[in-house]
């Protein structure tokens, strides 16, 4: 998942955004220096090192031959250009994207969520990017499977960056979190571990309260979690 706090310049984001209309966002494309720096309007170096520097920040992979290269772009190299589309979005409209809104059924989870959120590692991070002291333990979400590919989309946006750390001779790894809107009243935040891959049938929401008491949910009641896409300058 791309820093958004370490953006890339506008030059870079037109390569990738120009290497995305030529398909590079779906299937691998051969591409040479030749024909960047005609699509780009810059010289061959520049393009060569535009490829570099995409690559280096995990926007993009490319395979070297002598025909040039093959190329695609990474899910963090679209979370980069979706994130430009949202900053133009609310420069030009005057407002964010629309809402991603799931509707989902409560679930009981495996009790890990206390154990994780109590500790001060991740509540002081919270505390500083949300906002609030979390209560210790995770409200469960069950999707739809339909909604799983908007689940992946919105991941790969903007996010608040939890750093990993160590308490004792543990060490807790990195997590990321976005913000949200529990039926249209109550705050809060899915929070994901930054690992290769994760099961998206679940969301895992934090919020000041538990939310359980609060909200009188049970196991199976339906529930709403609404998501408002973060700008730049909120992460």
């Amino acid at each position: 998942m791309t820093d958004l706090t370490e953006r890339i310049k506008p030059h870079l984001w037109f390569t990738l955004y120009t290497l995305m209309k030529l398909g590079a966002s779906k299937t691998p494309i051969r591409i040479s220096t030749t024909r960047l720096s005609n699509d780009i309007g810059g010289s061959q170096q520049s393009a060569s090192r535009h490829l570099q520097v995409l690559e280096g920040k995990g926007l993009l992979v490319r395979a070297i031959s002598s025909g040039g290269s093959k190329v695609t772009i990474t899910p963090e190299g679209l979370a980069e250009l979706d994130q430009v589309l949202q900053e133009l979005k609310w420069h030009l409209e005057g407002k964010e994207a629309e809402t991603i809104i799931f509707e989902g059924e409560v679930v009981s989870g495996l009790f890990e969520g206390a154990y994780y959120i109590s500790k001060e590692g991740y509540q002081r991070q919270i505390r500083q990017k949300l906002g609030f002291e979390a209560f210790p333990g995770t409200l469960n979400v069950k999707i739809r499977e339909e909604d799983y590919g908007r689940r992946q989309k919105l991941e790969r946006g903007p996010s608040l960056r939890f750093e990993g750390f160590k308490d004792g001779e543990r060490a807790f790894g990195a997590a990321r979190a976005y913000p949200c809107l529990i039926n249209d009243e109550e705050a809060g935040a899915l929070v994901v571990a930054e690992r290769s891959s994760h099961d998206y049938s679940v969301m895992e929401i934090i919020s000041p309260q538990y939310l359980r008491r609060k909200m009188e949910l049970a196991d199976g009641d339906k529930i709403k979690v609404a998501f408002l896409p973060l700008r730049q300058s909120d992460v």
